[in-house]
């Protein structure tokens, strides 16, 4: 229930403190930014996402304490896979061809 895109969704939840506008940096719309963050919140124990109601006021979003923590984890569950992978990406990309933009 969370991959490289929900991660992102929540770093940029947390950064703007508005689902809208990180659905926006992610050019995502609103609805499914929404949708992804429902998807998050129903398959967790405790919400990962707390949102308040747009109004005179506007609205906004945050982090849970939970949803905090998920994130943390998931990026430093990257970072492992990362080191422990190295060697394994550099044979991957030693069969690629040479791009000559460097790409």
């Amino acid at each position: 229930m969370l991959g490289p895109g929900k991660a992102e969704l929540l770093e940029r939840i947390r950064d703007c403190g508005s689902i809208a506008a990180a659905g926006r940096s992610m050019s995502m719309s609103y609805k499914r930014a929404w949708m992804l963050v429902e998807e998050m919140n129903n398959a967790f124990r405790n919400p990962l996402v707390d949102c308040t109601r747009g109004g005179t006021k506007g609205g906004g979003a945050r982090l849970t304490a939970a949803g905090l923590e998920v994130l943390t984890n998931y990026r430093k569950l990257e970072e492992i896979m990362a080191e422990a992978g190295a060697a394994r990406i550099g044979l991957i990309r030693s069969m690629l061809k040479d791009i000559p933009s460097g790409k």
